[in-house]
């Protein structure tokens, strides 16, 4: 049986595959860095009520599985977590004191629905490294 999530007029299961990469796809994203990306994402979820099912930082992008609410777009759920991850990464991780203009990401990014095939997608984005 399915994990069906509610809201007061809807019972829903929205999880998507969504993959974004880096800005002019630069690997930079290794080591210490590789894993505290991963935590900011965690905890960027965790503030819009996002469940984040599986993540896996490559090199030069980011593959996730997330259950995103129907109230909540694909597009801005995706722009709230490609911004603030950025602000915070420059801020925490590169050391940059600059407000605005701060870009980590690339523009756009990848999503599919997950549908039936979720472990599949979870399977796939678990085993990512291996493939490389």
């Amino acid at each position: 049986m399915r994990d069906w999530q509610s809201l007061s007029h809807v019972k829903w299961i929205c999880k998507y595959h969504i993959v974004f990469v880096t800005k002019y796809r630069h690997e930079i994203i290794y080591g210490k860095l590789r894993i505290k990306i991963g935590g900011i994402i965690r905890d960027l979820c965790r503030q819009k009520g996002l469940d984040l099912h599986e993540g896996h930082a490559m090199k030069d992008h980011v593959h996730i599985c997330l259950s995103i609410p129907p109230k909540f777009s694909v597009s801005n759920t995706v722009g709230f977590i490609k911004g603030k991850s950025a602000i915070r990464i420059h801020r925490e991780l590169l050391g940059s004191k600059k407000m605005t203009g701060l870009s980590f990401w690339a523009k756009g990014y990848c999503a599919s629905t997950v549908g039936l095939d979720e472990e599949t997608i979870r399977k796939y984005i678990r085993e990512k490294d291996k493939k490389h």
